[in-house]
């Protein structure tokens, strides 16, 4: 009688989890072909890549549900996925595990523009979830710059901010309740259409979790109405030191702008020739948009003005129309298309205290210069949240593992200055292994038992956020 080989025995726990998956779901939507599940072999990290078991697409929390109850009976890992923009391996599949993705529940469920909420499935982009609202004369605040393809399930879980984000706040702050299903496919709803829960702040542990505790099906969340204006100033320099030094002294002098972006001599050369924004030939750049009525624009754009003068700026540019407004705005939009025009690059996400960012732009400048590689610095300024972009060549041996341990150092900076690993991508694969460098072991415990009572079995989105060994010896017991 001839024994099963390992590899027969893996064809046939899949066909059999196939077979149960589609007793829940249509045909169209439980993905098993090896040329279809390359798909979904990697996120926007695409540095890395590993085909799933399969790939399942429902348009329901029911089916959601179904889908769990299935994989944590036959104890098969799940990872969630959003729109798969995450920069940090925060969607890679492990090969024994079923992507979960949410594409298909997009729908507007209830907007409520009294109470200044809107209810939405999460597999709704961002940019999407103004557009249903915008003619009322409201919008979403969170911003990111992918947020034309970027899915709510993926802002939720990492925590998403973006250019706005100073003066609105990033998801967290914009997050009134979700509908999530956990491992086991029990539905539970947490928070609601109001401001603050009674009891333990769950909402708050949930958003920026990265899957590792649930699947969030729907998403309540803040609206607002829109500004009676918004006007930027654009100011160039002749060093990146000064201008981080600008950013430091608008923020002491408690001027509030709705958003304040970063860009450096490459960026600005990459913009240029992708979008001809009309930038100035200059070091460093910054974008500085303040909102309200016009007087309180002119209030706020003339002592912003009057600090920038004091630091000489190359060049000091108030937009006077929409037009000159959009043209400000259009190469910082186009940054990170426009970079890779030029070269592979690895973005990182570090957030620093607003007044080390002269001392961390110098740092990054001559780590550069140790390591070989080229920086573009592009980011959100205000708040600290940076994200240098790592030039390498992906063709040449080694250059990415350079890449890797020079963005490592950049993060390792990022700590010690008293800021963290990320800001808005979130911890995924990319920085596992450096979640030591921030947190002693008694706080990753914690973490870990949080993650023990939501999924006791450890399948959801396996091998992210902590270090592989602990994550590993965890899901082993």
């Amino acid at each position: 009688m001839e024994m099963p080989t390992p590899n027969s025995r893996i064809l046939e726990r899949k066909s059999r989890i196939v077979a149960r998956l589609l007793t829940v779901l249509p045909a169209d939507a439980v993905i098993h072909e090896e040329v279809e599940t390359r798909a979904y072999e990697c996120d926007a990290l695409t540095a890395y890549k590993c085909p799933p078991l399969c790939a399942v697409l429902p348009a329901s929390t029911e089916e959601v549900s179904a889908v769990l109850k299935i994989c944590h009976e036959e104890g098969v890992p799940v990872v969630p996925r959003g729109s798969g923009t995450s920069l940090a391996g925060g969607a890679l599949p492990t090969a024994d595990s079923v992507i979960l993705g949410v594409a298909r529940m997009n729908e507007v469920l209830e907007t409520d523009y009294d109470n200044r909420f809107i209810r939405v499935q999460t597999g709704r982009t961002n940019l999407s979830v103004t557009g249903a609202v915008e003619m009322d004369g409201f919008f979403y605040a969170p911003d990111p710059s992918s947020q034309l393809a970027c899915a709510i399930a993926g802002n939720i879980a990492m925590n998403s901010g973006g250019a706005h984000c100073l003066k609105y706040g990033v998801t967290t702050n914009n997050l009134l309740g979700v509908k999530m299903v956990l491992m086991d496919g029990t539905v539970t709803e947490i928070g609601g259409a109001y401001l603050d829960s009674a009891g333990y702040d769950l909402l708050g542990l949930i958003c920026g979790s990265e899957g590792q505790l649930g699947v969030v099906t729907e998403a309540t969340l803040r609206i607002l109405p829109k500004p009676e204006g918004a006007r930027p100033v654009l100011m160039g320099f002749d060093s990146n030191e000064v201008a981080g030094a600008c950013v430091s002294d608008i923020i002491k002098a408690g001027v509030l702008p709705v958003a304040i972006e970063f860009m450096d001599r490459p960026v600005i050369r990459a913009t240029e020739t992708f979008a001809n924004a009309g930038y100035p030939d200059c070091e460093a750049l910054l974008i500085v948009e303040v909102e309200g009525s016009e007087a309180e624009i002119d209030e706020q754009l003339g002592l912003i003005m009057e600090i920038a003068r004091k630091h000489n700026p190359v060049e000091l540019r108030e937009s006077k129309s929409a037009e000159e407004s959009a043209a400000i705005w259009l190469g910082r939009k186009s940054a990170f298309g426009a970079m890779g025009q030029i070269n592979d690059y690895m973005c990182l996400d570090g957030t620093i205290p607003v007044s080390q960012l002269p001392y961390v732009l110098r740092r990054i400048g001559e780590m550069s210069k140790d390591y070989g590689l080229d920086v573009g610095n592009v980011f959100h300024a205000g708040d600290g949240n940076m994200h240098p972009l790592i030039l390498f060549d992906a063709n040449k041996p080694g250059d990415l593992e350079t890449c890797e341990a020079f963005g490592a150092e950049i993060l390792r900076l990022c700590v010690e200055v008293g800021g963290c690993l990320t800001g808005e991508h979130g911890v995924g694969i990319e920085k596992r292994d450096l979640m030591v460098d921030q947190f002693a072991p008694d706080d990753l415990e914690v973490q870990m038992k949080v993650k023990d009572v939501f999924d006791p079995k450890w399948l959801l989105n396996p091998s992210k956020v902590f270090p592989l060994e602990a994550s590993e010896a965890r899901r082993a017991h």
